[in-house]
């Protein structure tokens, strides 16, 4: 009321109220800006109080080994580091999991056709090309030939009987190829906490098939295999298959051995799986087949699907592999950057263009619904003005040139920032808790993007009317201060979507 706020002396006794109670609110939305606390900016919200907080797993990426990290696998990786990093910046404890495809038939081909096909030299001097050559070779005379069939699924059950020679060329394989991916991995500044692989699980997925059995819950088909019949009425009309007819497992029943393990050793409260959409049925039969062994936990488990990229090609041809778009994209953002008027002396320019096109295709990949398909677009997504990532390094540059070459002061007087402009940016930054409160509730990058890409386009016309440089000096240092937390914000952003953020450009 406001007879009280005059009566304690915070409002004055007489004038204009309209404009004391304006004053007055604008005051109060500054002081979060008063203090010191860049860092946790946002983060220390009541708005959070509600949200569960524990042991987070998210198993992301997940590439096929023996095959080059395919640019299908670019979305995995990014999406599931930005719900890793959301979950931490939120407060719980996050273990980050690669989950490899490194069993199952398409070892018995490689493996089959390795003899046939492949070289120790040239596995040696290229190593993912080689293999991906040979798996390619090796597809079409299997297509062709019921001997190469045969022999790959010889070869197969020798590496699940645990045969020394085909152990050991798998294990060759394996080390090959996380040795590559983590040199990848590296380049998108991603980390993980555990590689693990369905191998792992290949005696725990048998002790599922006994569970399975002992519990009444496996039933025989009619072709031999074993199914789990996931029908509530129990008249076998949707089924899950788990074994084959020669009694090898199959890859679901590898992923019920590998959540039950994992529950058991991480105690987590929560698991996520990021894949793609078409994946939706494998997680729904998954999480079915888990309760019904009585594992009340696999409720807490969930899917986040997406869609595909459409036309992702790179200037030498059809078949993208992550590196080559990663050079690609590093040698177009060079070009621009060349071109460019407005580009910074820096001393390591090739380090700028890759994170800054990383940072390109980051945004391009998170602006809109992750289960929607969209069409990769190198010229857009590269463009330094516009809804990019490019634009989102460029304004973070400027702004710490900005509060680099000001002084701002440790007294700060918030009356001194009551410009239209200045309110339309407090009121943004204001918005962060709630932006990132809505992510953690659908997992969706696409609302920080669209908070951080509107806070530069405000920031940009601030530049154009807020000049710090010729003004007052009390009124320069209170507009340093909201350069500065804007820069906070846009930095600490930009590193939940999983972009480093670049000082000059």
């Amino acid at each position: 009321p406001i007879s009280t706020l005059r009566t304690n002396g915070i409002l004055p006794s007489s004038g204009d109220i309209q404009l004391q109670t304006e004053n007055l609110a604008s005051q109060k939305m500054l002081e979060p800006f008063g203090g010191q606390e860049d860092e946790r900016f946002g983060l220390n919200s009541e708005l959070f109080n509600t949200l569960k907080r524990g042991t987070t797993l998210v198993e992301y990426s997940s590439p096929n080994i023996a095959k080059k990290f395919h640019a299908g696998h670019l979305r995995s990786t990014f999406i599931g580091n930005f719900i890793a990093n959301l979950k931490r910046s939120l407060g719980n404890n996050v273990i980050r999991m690669n989950y490899l495809g490194d069993w199952g038939m398409q070892f018995g081909l490689l493996g089959a056709g390795f003899g046939q096909f492949g070289c120790q030299e040239k596995l040696k001097q290229n190593p993912l090309q080689h293999l991906f050559e040979v798996y390619v070779q090796v597809n079409k005379e299997a297509e062709r030939s019921e001997d190469m069939k045969q022999a790959a699924r010889d070869f197969f059950r020798q590496l699940e009987q645990r045969d020394s020679q085909a152990m050991s060329l798998w294990q060759q394989f394996r080390e090959i190829t996380v040795h590559e991916y983590q040199h990848v991995y590296k380049r998108l500044g991603i980390h993980f906490d555990v590689y693990s692989g369905e191998s792992d699980h290949q005696d725990q997925a048998q002790e599922v098939v006994q569970q399975l059995q002992s519990q009444g819950l496996l039933k025989t088909s009619e072709k031999g295999t074993g199914v789990v019949d996931l029908c509530p009425d129990g008249d076998m009309s949707s089924v899950c298959t788990v074994l084959r007819s020669d009694g090898t497992t199959l890859y679901i029943t590898r992923d019920v051995a590998a959540a039950i393990d994992r529950k058991q050793k991480y105690h987590f409260d929560e698991m996520i799986y990021v894949t793609d959409k078409s994946q939706a049925n494998h997680f729904h039969q998954l999480f079915q087949i888990l309760l019904s062994m009585g594992h009340s936990w696999a409720e807490r488990c969930q899917h986040v699907p997406f869609g595909l990229v459409q036309g992702m090609k790179t200037r030498t041809g059809e078949v993208v592999f992550l590196e080559d778009v990663l050079n690609e994209a590093r040698t177009r953002m060079l070009d621009n950057m060349s071109q460019s008027k407005t580009t910074k002396e820096m001393e390591n320019p090739e380090d700028t263009a890759e994170k800054v096109g990383i940072s390109a295709l980051i945004v391009q990949d998170f602006k809109g619904p992750l289960l929607s398909d969209y069409k990769f677009d190198w010229d857009r997504m590269l463009q330094a003005q516009g809804d990019t990532g490019v634009f989102l390094q460029y304004t973070h540059a400027r702004l710490c040139r900005s509060v680099n070459e000001g002084i701002e002061a440790a007294a700060f007087d918030p009356s001194l920032l009551l410009e239209q402009t200045t309110i339309t940016i407090l009121q943004h930054l204001l918005r962060y808790d709630e932006v990132l409160y809505q992510s953690a509730q659908d997992l969706q990058p696409k609302h920080l993007v669209n908070f951080l890409l509107k806070l530069c386009h405000l920031i940009a016309s601030a530049h154009r009317q807020l000049p710090v440089k010729g003004s007052p000096r009390d009124v320069a240092q209170a507009r340093l201060r909201l350069f500065s937390r804007a820069c906070s914000v846009l930095a600490n952003g930009m590193r939940i979507l999983g972009i480093t953020p670049v000082d000059k450009m």
